[in-house]
């Protein structure tokens, strides 16, 4: 029964998880607090549940082929099975440069990963090209193949040795995120999604903050300035969402809210960095971190709720 619930959307965990790690990595550089391990513990969690979850899924793979390929082929959930290469990649990006042991192996989990991106990206242009998406499912889970695909590709690219294909990878992420936020940020302002897909909506928040992440970690020279760009960049998909709250909180708690964590993690991260390279007051990065680990911390201990009264995974 548990193989036959799975849903992809609970990689988001791992993934919010994973970037929120890297964010108290970035504010550990600054020195402003003792290092008691918080980084590693909340990697090691989040990379736990990207296990897990990978392992239950090549189950299902292997024992409900049909189950899975619907999945696959779902205009929603399809998208979402991404979520997994994704994540893997962030821990690549985290892991090798201070675990160079794991060069090699790093070459072949991110050739897997691109293919799985592939076959997810290909499979979600397909559809909305060919016009059999319904309406209904032009969601912000759409962007998650090729957008933080490409560019969390490029920064795990990057921590690999291989910056040139980062920059082509980061290339690719901006340049699908252009093509596809005209078309899904339209639809948002029609009017609520779906009330089971409104959860998702936290995705339209990650891409202008994940690409000046991108961008820092391929030219890490770039000013304070560049980095403000990139967040005033990120400015208005964030309006947008928190001007809809309404129709979100609407909507009973899920495991689909972890769709708000990868963004919160990669903001946080944007000040940081802007605060190490404008020599601003270290209250700032204070301030950003104690805020995604709110927010984060708020999603963990309502999906621990949502885990012990049975209910984390849907009917």
């Amino acid at each position: 029964m548990l193989i036959k619930r799975l849903h992809p959307g609970l990689f988001g965990i791992s993934l919010g998880l994973i970037s929120l790690s890297g964010t108290w990595h970035k504010f550990m550089a600054m020195n402003l607090m003792t290092d008691w391990g918080v980084e590693r513990f909340i990697f090691t969690a989040g990379f736990l549940v990207l296990i897990t979850l990978t392992l239950l899924f090549l189950i299902k793979l292997v024992t409900d082929f049909e189950g899975f390929m619907k999945i696959f082929h779902h205009p929603a959930q399809g998208p979402m099975l991404a979520i997994m290469p994704v994540a893997t990649s962030l821990s690549v990006a985290l892991l090798v440069p201070s675990h160079p042991e794991y060069l090699n192996i790093a070459y072949g989990v991110m050739a897997i990963n691109l293919l799985l991106q592939l076959a997810t990206a290909w499979q979600m242009v397909e559809m909305l090209s060919s016009g059999k998406l319904p309406s209904e499912f032009i969601t912000p889970a759409l962007y998650i193949p090729v957008v933080p695909g490409g560019l969390v590709g490029g920064i795990a690219s990057n921590a690999i040795g291989l910056p040139g294909f980062g920059y082509m990878l980061w290339g690719m992420g901006v340049g699908a995120w252009a093509l596809l936020e005209m078309r899904i940020l339209g639809h948002l302002f029609k009017g609520p999604l779906p009330a089971p897909l409104r959860p998702t909506i936290g995705i339209e928040m990650a891409p202008g903050a994940v690409s000046t992440l991108t961008t820092i970690t391929l030219w890490p020279n770039l000013p304070v300035d560049a980095v403000l760009i990139g967040l005033g960049f990120a400015c208005g998909p964030i309006l947008a969402v928190l001007t809809r709250w309404k129709s979100w909180t609407d909507v009973p708690f899920s495991f689909g809210f972890w769709s708000f964590s990868f963004p919160v993690a990669a903001i946080a991260s944007c000040i940081i960095e802007a605060v190490i390279r404008g020599h601003w007051s270290p209250v700032v990065a204070w301030m950003a971190l104690v805020s995604a680990n709110l927010i984060i911390g708020y999603l963990a201990i309502r999906t621990i709720l949502l885990l012990i009264q049975g209910k984390l995974l849907p009917k």
